[in-house]
């Protein structure tokens, strides 16, 4: 299952880019094995500050056809990590060839967009800066195919 995301905005070098990269490459080698992956990363920008709609509709573009689409959005579902790996699990085993995590801009994600979603996932009610929730994804996707792998690297 091929996974994706798709986040308004540009990771520019720096500690970020360098610490999502890190998990990338991790999870690229730990998921092939477990037919999870590669990851691919679509970024966009609405250069013409169209807002959340704009952002929407250059996110909706950015995702494969067919694709199961999971938001992340502070109102989505709280999940542990070895839940989320289950969640992964189950999609690639309910043959989906595609999964496409999305990310909205400052404002969040358009609910025309959000209503599309499979499914919603919450970093906690906090709100994270986007940059960082897209290193906090990425670990958590090397996570869950650490744990789906049976390796120590998650220890519970």
């Amino acid at each position: 299952m091929r996974v994706h995301l798709c986040a308004v905005g540009r990771l520019r070098a720096g500690p970020e880019r360098d610490l999502m990269d890190d998990y990338v490459t991790r999870f690229d080698r730990t998921g092939r094995a477990l037919a999870l992956g590669p990851f691919s990363e679509h970024e966009v920008e609405d250069k013409k500050g169209g807002g959340m709609e704009a952002e929407a509709d250059l996110l909706s573009r950015a995702l494969p056809s067919g694709a199961m689409i999971c938001t992340l959005d502070e109102r989505g579902k709280v999940l542990s990590s070895p839940e989320f790996a289950e969640h992964l699990a189950r999609w690639r085993d309910g043959g989906r060839q595609d999964l496409a995590f999305i990310i909205g801009g400052a404002d969040g994600i358009a609910p025309s967009l959000r209503a599309r979603a499979d499914f919603s996932i919450s970093f906690g009610r906090m709100v994270w800066p986007h940059m960082l929730v897209r290193v906090m994804l990425t670990e958590q996707l090397y996570r869950a195919a650490s744990i789906l792998a049976g390796a120590p690297y998650h220890r519970a």
